[in-house]
């Protein structure tokens, strides 16, 4: 359809100012601390997950009085919000109780085969095999398992922030590269998979070793780096990674929930048979009420929220970012994709750049390579992100996450991933 420019221009405005909101979290929650008249508000803005949000909602104000209600209704209903719903139905399923019991499981199993520490064979598992896995899972659903294992297994202590920025940003970036093994679990592959003629065996070939071995080093190095933590007693405070006392789950009601998320997997492209499994999800949780725990609808809810609201913003950037994106040669677009990731979504990146015509095999590899590298870098950097943030935030002071420091914890593992992407 098409917008007037102008309108277009304020998109890209409220989009900068959406950008600097999030960077700017940790000074409203320290105002919503101070319990003053407006803490209300200060810890509504504070919500990281309702900045695209708040800010797509002006520009729908804004496009309704510039170019008016028939043209913002027509805009609306060309977004797609397949993605948004995908994540909150996934985050609720792979969030519940039989399923993270089952991972850990099998965490605690690969990690007894390791020559090494269980304590420190569990941590560098939850960081490789986990995020691995979202190639098979897709990514949400890796960084939903991951965040809530970090959480309870190693987040739970006061303090230890530098460890814990630090896990951090090696989450964000492992689980940003470690969804490439295939073309349907990480949003910035399946943008331009179809386009650019990839199949799984393509990405294996020239994505897989390579994501793999910096997922592995980047695990690794945190590892040894806090290995005295870890080794301490002081990290792991919650039975869930370790061991498990509480009433067993039947085998069951175990294999009935992996079905669930399986589907929602298969369907992931079919948001009115996925959200159909997720409503007979819940009926089936709230009948074995005893196997469970409280099921993430809220998180799952402000995290869909605000994809929906970068889906919004992000739409209308096409008229800048595009011809940006064409102009690069793939050494410098690399770099470019992987700085521009960090302020914007790396999947509306990528389906950018498989709109210029004419390039070549290695200027579309640069791009996504790229776009994948510096996925850890921001909340708002990859779709998985958010729904990590909102499960860890509440480990940390102010129960919010400094964009700065988590800037600062994702530069090592995401060079360390950029050296792997252009051997």
């Amino acid at each position: 359809m098409d917008v007037p420019h102008s309108v277009q221009v304020i998109a890209t405005v409220l989009f900068a100012i959406a950008i600097v909101h999030t960077f700017s979290v940790p000074v409203f929650a320290r105002l919503a601390h101070k319990n003053g008249p407006h803490a209300g508000v200060w810890h509504f803005l504070a919500e990281v997950e309702a900045v695209f949000g708040v800010w797509a909602f002006v520009l729908l104000v804004v496009m309704a009085m510039v170019a008016g209600t028939s043209t913002m209704v027509e805009y609306m209903d060309t977004r797609n919000f397949t993605e948004p719903l995908f994540v909150f139905a996934i985050m609720v399923v792979a969030g519940s109780r039989p399923i993270i019991e089952l991972v850990s499981a099998a965490v605690r199993l690969i990690a007894q085969a390791l020559p090494v520490p269980r304590q420190l064979a569990t941590f560098f598992v939850v960081l490789t095999f986990v995020p691995l896995a979202g190639s098979l899972i897709t990514e949400p659903a890796a960084m939903t398992l991951a965040a809530l294992l970090l959480r309870d297994g190693y987040f739970k202590r006061p303090g230890h922030n530098g460890f814990k920025y630090m896990a951090l940003g090696v989450l964000f970036v492992n689980i940003s590269i470690g969804g490439v093994l295939s073309v349907y679990a990480a949003p910035p592959v399946l943008m331009v998979a179809k386009t650019f003629g990839w199949d799984t065996s393509f990405m294996l070939a020239n994505f897989g070793w390579r994501a793999v071995a910096a997922v592995a080093l980047n695990a690794l190095l945190l590892t040894i780096i806090h290995r005295k933590l870890l080794t301490s007693g002081e990290a792991e405070t919650h039975r869930g990674v370790t061991q498990d006392k509480n009433a067993r789950i039947p085998a069951i009601t175990m294999l009935i929930h992996v079905a669930f998320l399986v589907g929602i997997v298969v369907a992931a492209h079919h948001p009115a048979i996925f959200m159909g499994l997720l409503l007979l999800f819940i009926g089936f949780c709230q009948a074995y009420k005893r196997f469970q725990s409280p099921l993430m609808i809220r998180e799952g809810l402000m995290v869909g929220f605000f994809l929906a609201g970068l889906v919004l913003l992000g739409g209308l950037q096409k008229w800048w970012l595009q011809d940006l994106l064409g102009s690069l040669s793939p050494i410098v677009l690399f770099w470019g994709s992987t700085a521009l990731t960090a302020i914007t979504d790396n999947a509306a990146l990528t389906y950018l750049g498989s709109l210029v015509d004419g390039t070549s095999a290695e200027w579309r590899y640069m791009l996504v390579a790229g776009a994948v590298t510096g996925g850890g870098l921001t909340v708002i950097a990859n779709a998985p992100n958010p729904a990590g943030f909102a499960i860890l935030k509440s480990s940390f002071k102010d129960e919010t996450i400094s964009p700065g420091p988590l800037f600062i914890s994702a530069l090592v593992p995401t060079l360390i991933a950029a050296t792997f992407f252009l051997i």
